[in-house]
């Protein structure tokens, strides 16, 4: 019996056995033949080059440099901090920062960890020379980021860094992946599917000291595609000198087009910190200032004064006033309980005399005849309170209230105080910058709102004729000329608002305007265009908390004198 039981025992188990070999060498032998192939089959990476960003006329913003890099594959490499040590006697580096990035950047064994960037070329020959000696320690040849004018035009072009987890989730689908480089703000994250090179590699055969023996197939990278901006690279640098050193912003369109000519903002950073990652760096993230906000597109802000243009061609459109209308301003009025005052006393005045001294009573009183609901309904036709839809990322929408809005939103009542601080630009409403350029925009062109744009072709194919949205606005041009002449005169005669901007070389129609805030300094602005006969260029600036809108003329002044002596008009 204790025969039998062992010979059946001895049965089942030899079954297994063959059970398990057939298993093994039968069913999952594709299997092993891969795991096989896989271990002596190795992919090396071949970087692309990220698109080129050139300005209109094809001059180089960004492009890209070939850095010689020393990465490690962990799962190469038996012992890792044996190896790092070596590396680190041999290129003379110090041990602690290479294993200190190592621990930082390893993802997985089988992916490659980038020890050193752009190491000396004699290195790097060396490196190579004794790779036998340094298992599973390669040299990458990669194409870099180059920002060669470093901050300028650093808000429109964005800056580069490692995708996170959240652009991960939403952009696998597109190819994207752990530890690509993608872009971050501007024009590098808005394009960055266009910008972004498709990476290449070679697939080699190696022994068993991880030496290759062959090479079984190579896929070359393909570089991103080329973009070219409507950005005037000779305008931005003068936008940019004019600014520097004042916290603000300076935006200079085409008034028939929306194309962005210059787009600056102050303070400012270099897209190439976050590459090398420098301790200025650190300061910039932790700058209370906000270097990185773009000021053009995302800073907020009471539009004053040169909101007044938009009272002015509502009050002319519903007839409410004409051209010989006249109010008289003794330097304040009383509206219900509260006295609202004007910065001079102007006594007889009329619309396009108003605009030249941006009288606040003749607004008032002209605001007060439109009502609130008039005065909100012309000003979201201009696209207050919305974003202008120009091509980059973050931008802001700002705040324009209404009767209507602010009792549903505040349950509380519109009084005749809202819609005179609304004639003025005060009150309930802030706006950026963008916005206002196109609100002029719209008065230099005679009554169509475009919309700006920053990208004028993508690998030499012109996009500007998708980009390009004028929205007309249905106002007489008769009642553009008549505020033109206000705005004629607020620069060319002496007691002009803007009077400080003549003299620059070319005729400028424009508008001041100094929005108060709250225990602080006002913001200075300053909106235009020129040359007035046939305009070509508007101009917006905005100083944060700089007092009086002099100095946002004087700003104005500069850059158009700059561009004038240029040869650029």
């Amino acid at each position: 019996m204790r025969i039998k039981t062992t010979q059946i025992i001895l049965g089942v188990l030899f079954l297994s056995l063959v059970l398990g070999l057939f298993y093994i060498q039968i069913l999952k032998a594709p299997r092993y033949i891969k795991l096989s192939e896989s271990n002596r089959v190795r992919i090396i990476p071949q970087p692309g080059s990220r698109g080129k960003i050139l300005d209109r006329h094809g001059m180089i913003i960004v492009d890209n440099y070939l850095s010689y890099d020393i990465a490690i594959l962990p799962s190469e490499t038996k012992d890792v901090d044996k190896m790092l040590k070596k590396l680190a006697e041999l290129l003379d580096v110090s041990f602690e920062a290479i294993s200190s990035r190592y621990k930082r950047d390893l993802v997985s064994t089988s992916l490659p960890v980038t020890l050193l960037d752009n190491i000396e070329r004699n290195k790097a020959v060396m490196v190579e020379e004794l790779k036998s000696d340094l298992p599973g320690v390669f040299l990458q040849v990669v194409p870099k980021r180059r920002y060669p004018h470093q901050r300028l035009a650093a808000h429109v072009l964005g800056y580069l860094g490692e995708i996170d987890h959240w652009r991960l989730t939403k952009l696998k689908d597109y190819g994207y992946k752990t530890k690509d480089i993608v872009g971050y703000t501007g024009i590098e994250e808005k394009y960055d599917y266009y910008l972004r090179p498709q990476e290449g590699g070679l697939q080699v055969e190696v022994d068993h000291q991880n030496r290759i023996v062959r090479i079984l197939g190579f896929r070359p990278p393909t570089n991103g595609r080329d973009i070219q901006l409507t950005l005037d690279l000779e305008i931005q640098k003068i936008a940019g000198q004019c600014l520097k050193g004042k916290k603000g912003a300076v935006i200079i369109l085409e008034p028939n087009t929306g194309e962005v000519l210059a787009m600056t903002s102050f303070p400012d950073f270099n897209p190439e910190w976050f590459i090398k990652r420098p301790l200025e760096l650190k300061e910039t993230l932790s700058d209370p200032d906000a270097p990185l906000l773009n000021r053009c597109i995302s800073g907020v802000y009471p539009p004053g004064s040169v909101f007044k243009v938009i009272t002015a061609i509502a009050a002319l459109q519903e007839k409410k006033i004409d051209i010989k209308k006249r109010f008289y301003c003794n330097s304040s009025i009383k509206i219900g309980n509260r006295k609202f005052a004007c910065w001079d006393k102007h006594e007889s005045t009329n619309l396009v005399e108003a605009i030249r001294y941006s009288c606040n009573v003749f607004f008032y009183r002209t605001g007060l005849l439109l009502t609130g609901r008039k005065l909100s309904e012309y000003a979201s036709r201009f696209n207050l309170g919305k974003t202008s839809s120009v091509d980059l990322p973050e931008e802001a929408s700002g705040y324009l209230s209404s009767p209507l809005r602010k009792r549903l939103n505040r349950f509380q009542s519109w009084f005749d105080g809202d819609t005179a601080n609304l004639s003025i630009g005060q009150g309930d409403l802030t706006v950026t910058p963008i916005q206002i350029a196109r609100v002029f925009a719209a008065f230099a062109n005679l009554g169509k709102l475009v919309r700006p744009y920053l990208v004028k072709a993508i690998e030499a194919e012109d996009v500007s004729g998708y980009q390009q949205r004028n929205i007309p606005l249905s106002l007489k041009k008769e009642f553009f000329e008549i505020v033109k002449s206000g705005l004629v005169q607020a620069v060319e005669e002496s007691d002009g608002t803007a009077s400080i901007v003549r003299g620059c070389g070319v005729r400028v129609a424009g508008k001041t305007g100094t929005a108060q805030v709250t225990n602080r300094q006002s913001h200075a602005w300053f909106s235009g265009y020129f040359p007035v006969d046939n305009p070509k260029f508007v101009i917006t600036v905005i100083l944060e908390h700089s007092g009086s809108s002099i100095n946002a003329c004087i700003v104005a002044r500069d850059i158009i004198r700059g561009m004038k002596d240029a040869g650029l008009l």
